[in-house]
């Protein structure tokens, strides 16, 4: 079996006190401090936004392949499992930031707010930016490199922090307007509580009731809250949770088949096998050895 996927963590090699930093797509497979390949799997635990300036490819986020392209946009947020697909003539920027550099840098609605936009639960992962957002990125993504590689200075973090910002904001409204998407819709609060409830506890239980009863609310009220927000049942919600978790521990990890049927909670393995099959069109051997 090939080697399992690597927990990546945050270093930032030209500034290590920085909790921020941003390369060049181009750089990124010409380096030789990296002690991962960018092209293999891993989990990243912090978060990246890759915009897309020239060149066409792939880009693989929790076993999603995007093609990108001049104006593609991908946030990928922290614990997700992504690969890098290398092709010479994809040109961009990376943005890297830890969850301190967020707290320690914007106010708590901010944060919020960002967390939303890093969000692949409420849209896609992908944005494709036409012109005049492409030109508006892209500036500020300049502005951002020029503050952090040219001046660098004492002041540079706090302008970077501000460009930042400025740019998450532009993204907000970008993903609320391309997808349709009202973050100031009713039960969206509940919604990302019982989302982090579910990712915290779901190899502990999948019982719709079990999660109603953390957040002091009835079943029905979690369905209404699940359907008002991605049109699904509290239970196909749990489940897709549930299955994204064994993915990335069939992935992730050397595990037996039976060792991660217990670990996600199934006592028998018959029933983890039948369970995986009908999420998945196929059996755990089969999406292990695909992937």
């Amino acid at each position: 079996m090939e080697e399992e996927t690597r927990n990546i963590p945050f270093k930032n090699h030209q500034n290590p006190h920085s909790q921020f930093d941003l390369l060049r797509l181009e750089e990124l497979f010409l380096r030789k401090d990296l002690d991962h390949k960018p092209e293999a799997l891993h989990r990243v635990e912090f978060y990246i936004i890759i915009f897309i300036e020239d060149g066409e490819g792939y880009h693989s986020i929790d076993f999603n392949d995007f093609q990108c392209s001049k104006g593609t946009l991908i946030t990928i947020r922290k614990d997700q499992i992504h690969k890098f697909f290398k092709d010479n003539n994809l040109k961009g920027s990376l943005l890297l930031f830890t969850n301190d550099f967020l707290v320690s840098y914007l106010e708590k609605a901010e944060v919020q707010k960002t967390m939303l936009l890093f969000n692949e639960l409420l849209g896609v992962a992908k944005l494709q930016l036409h012109d005049q957002d492409f030109s508006k990125v892209f500036q500020i993504i300049h502005r951002i490199k020029e503050e952090y590689f040219d001046v660098n200075d004492e002041h540079s973090m706090h302008i970077i922090r501000s460009e930042l910002h400025i740019l998450i904001t532009n993204l907000f409204r970008i993903k609320a307007n391309s997808e349709n998407i009202d973050f100031e819709k009713k039960y969206l609060r509940e919604f990302v509580m019982f989302q982090q409830l579910a990712e915290e506890n779901i190899t502990k239980t999948t019982k719709v009731q079990d999660y109603a009863n953390m957040m002091s609310i009835s079943s029905k009220t979690l369905n209404t809250i699940t359907k008002s927000i991605v049109h699904k049942s509290a239970k196909e919600f749990i489940d897709e949770i549930c299955t994204k978790q064994i993915k990335r521990l069939l992935i992730n990890t050397e595990l037996s088949i039976k060792e991660i049927a217990y670990q996600s909670g199934f006592e028998e393995t018959t029933n983890f096998y039948k369970y995986f099959k009908r999420q998945t069109q196929s059996t755990p051997e089969q999406f292990r050895a695909n992937h």
